[in-house]
């Protein structure tokens, strides 16, 4: 299945896959290092960072890439190209601060400090420019897709531009408490979204890959498409509720009792039909 996707990637899709890759291995070995040191997982100095936005990064760059190949864009090149330096710029800037042990984001300590927190700034709001463009291209039109297809990727990027609206606010509610004199509030405040930025940036990669796996499958369009909408209807709900959470500033760990139940069977649902999708697909590929 993955080689079938490198070999039917245009030029820029490949290029987009190795660079995810490369940000993956990079956010590998430093999860690696933390294990091997010691050093700490915790607080704006630590290696954790760079090692979040290298995993998250890579696999998002990826899966934007190979989403997007189902539908018609114009200016592809430019905007995987915009989307793949931006990742890069993220994570090498962030990584390069974690090393130097300082802090990446809300850091006006020094001149060279500020013109980093403002290209990563700069840097976010890139990506949300390309994932803005890449939806727009969604609705618009399609490629090689079909209706469960579309569902899933037009969903995907929305939740996209969720998590990554997220990060904007917590980079400006951030900017604002550092910039008042109280850069530990600065991570406090900022640090409050972020569990809703996590869980809606990888839905690009977990709604359009069920979808994916369906249409290679021996199963019925009719139901496959009601499957993906299951999981559809599933994801949102786990996104409203860790919104909702953050938002009021409630512990994911320690939600309400209602909120907890549906957080449970949405996420048995994602990975009821999951199963399920992985199953039927690996079985007819052996079938061939």
């Amino acid at each position: 299945m993955l080689l079938g996707i490198w070999r039917d990637a245009r030029p820029v899709e490949r290029l987009s896959y190795a660079v995810g890759t490369a940000l993956f291995a990079s956010g590998l070995v430093h999860v690696a290092v933390l294990l091997v040191t010691g050093w700490t997982w915790m607080g704006p100095l630590s290696l954790r960072k760079a090692a979040t936005f290298g995993l998250s990064f890579g696999l998002t760059l990826a899966t934007v890439a190979w989403a997007t190949s189902f539908i018609v864009v114009r200016a592809r090149k430019l905007l995987l190209g915009l989307f793949a330096g931006a990742s890069v710029m993220e994570f090498v800037l962030v990584s390069m601060q974690a090393w130097r042990g300082v802090p990446s984001h809300f850091n006006f300590e020094t001149g060279f400090d500020t013109a980093v927190s403002m290209t990563l700034a700069a840097g976010g709001g890139v990506l949300i420019l390309t994932t803005v463009a890449f939806t727009v291209a969604a609705i618009a039109g399609t490629r090689r897709s079909t209706p469960a297809m579309r569902i899933a990727i037009r969903f995907g990027l929305f939740a996209l531009l969720t998590a990554l609206g997220a990060g904007a606010a917590m980079i400006a509610r951030g900017v604002i408490a550092s910039r008042g004199g109280d850069p530990q509030l600065a991570y406090t405040t900022a640090g409050a979204l972020k569990p809703l930025h996590a869980v809606a940036m990888h839905a690009i990669l977990v709604v359009p890959v069920v979808a994916w796996l369906l249409d290679r499958s021996a199963v019925r369009a009719d139901v496959g498409l009601r499957l993906v909408w299951s999981t559809v209807v599933a994801y949102a709900t786990l996104i409203a509720l860790v919104a909702v959470e953050s938002i009021t500033g409630v512990s994911p760990l320690a939600p309400p009792i209602a909120a907890a139940i549906a957080s449970v069977v949405a996420a048995v649902v994602l990975v009821a039909v999951g199963a399920f999708a992985l199953f039927e697909g690996v079985r007819r590929r052996r079938v061939r």
